[in-house]
């Protein structure tokens, strides 16, 4: 799909990797629908990215309001053939931490917001998607997860996250065998450590120190890159069912 013809629903779109997607579409000369809970954000992202996106209010968490939100995307950009789920959270924490063993209640948390939340996503895109007239490759659409390195070098902590991360790869080929009489793709990018807000709040020898240790290039990912990699995806028909690791291929340590 070219980048012109993409009318993109990005979840965790108002900021982030999600916001450096829609900003890499619009200035493709596509058209973006940002989803996220943060309202003041989201629609000051959407105002800055002009008439070619608008903002709406979306918990990924609850279905009802993903059931909402999607056909209201939808209209908003006058179609929907890509979905990019970038909204989630860290949810760091130990099995068995300081103050005890971690709740289920927090490890539902999490899994409701990574993992429940991108297929409550996949599957009101899809049902839309469906519907397009497909293109010259008889493509109608296309879903992008958001996984991450720690879904194979999961560390100390991280277990709710990486077990959503592992789980949004284990998702993937499934739907695209389903999805695939739709003329609708599925992939996942795992990126390793890239310059997200929750890094921006880090002090600048820690960001230094976390750059270093990517074998090539020795820096932070740039959101940017994140995006360039969804746009290829989206150009490139053969790419269905697998994930890409943009990691600068870094293997995280236990700790």
């Amino acid at each position: 799909m070219k980048t012109s013809d993409l009318r993109a629903l990005i979840t965790g779109g108002a900021s982030g990797l999600g916001l450096a997607v829609a900003r890499r579409v619009v200035a493709g000369g596509g058209r973006v629908a940002l989803l996220d809970v943060q309202d003041e954000a989201g629609a000051r992202a959407a105002t800055e990215l002009g008439a070619a996106a608008a903002f709406v209010h979306c918990d990924v968490s609850s279905e009802a309001s993903v059931e909402a939100a999607v056909p209201t995307a939808h209209a908003a950009m006058g179609g929907l053939n890509l979905a990019v789920n970038c909204a989630g959270v860290v949810g760091a924490g130990k099995l068995i931490g300081r103050d005890g063993p971690m709740s289920g209640a927090f490890f539902s948390k999490v899994v409701g917001i990574n993992l429940v939340g991108t297929l409550h996503v996949d599957k009101a895109a899809a049902a839309l998607m469906q519907a397009n007239v497909p293109n010259e490759d008889g493509e109608r659409g296309l879903l992008v997860h958001t996984s991450s390195v720690a879904a194979y070098e999961g560390q100390i902590g991280q277990v709710a996250y990486a077990a959503t991360k592992a789980g949004v790869i284990g998702m993937v080929l499934p739907i695209a065998r389903e999805l695939a009489r739709h003329g609708i793709r599925v992939m996942a990018i795992a990126p390793g450590i890239f310059e997200t807000p929750m890094v921006a709040g880090m002090t600048p020898e820690l960001q230094a120190s976390l750059g270093a240790q990517v074998p090539f290039p020795s820096r932070l990912g740039r959101p940017s890159e994140f995006a360039d990699l969804v746009v290829a995806i989206a150009a490139n028909p053969m790419l269905n069912g697998e994930t890409i690791r943009l990691d600068g291929a870094i293997r995280m340590q236990p700790k």
